[in-house]
């Protein structure tokens, strides 16, 4: 009886292991090693660019720089990135708001007098995905 209560128990943890996926960002055009790069991962329109679900920083090697996201449920989700070269953890602006640091969005997106959209950002993953950013 034990045997089976274990392998029932694999199963279902295998089926729960399956549904999660793994996001990995490739982020390129940066002009310099200096600093670092910091990727916000959104879930949702009313917390794009306000509050990240995930995030992750990076080093940057060869003006490049590449972040994997692990056990992402299957789903809708949006990148924003920025080349944090002072390292001070934030996106500097200057006196009128407008971001001093480079800084770019996925699918490319650009905003049009401010930040881009998330659905213009927006994408989807149901498997171990990979997506290209340039700065």
């Amino acid at each position: 009886m034990t045997k089976i209560i274990t392998i029932i128990t694999l199963f279902i943890c295998s089926l729960i292991s399956a549904q999660n996926v793994k996001l990995t960002v490739s982020i390129s055009g940066l002009k310099n090693n200096t600093g670092t790069v910091k990727v916000g991962l959104y879930n949702s329109d009313g917390t794009f660019l306000k509050t990240t679900y995930k995030s992750l920083g990076s080093e940057i090697k060869n003006n490049k720089v590449v972040v994997t996201f692990d056990n992402l449920p299957a789903g809708e989700y949006a990148i924003s990135t920025y080349h944090d070269e002072n390292n001070n953890g934030k996106l500097d602006k200057n006196m009128m708001g407008i971001p001093s640091e480079d800084y770019a969005a996925s699918n490319n997106a650009k905003g049009f007098m401010g930040p881009p959209s998330y659905k213009d950002a927006k994408f989807d993953i149901a498997k171990d995905s990979k997506i290209e950013i340039i700065l």
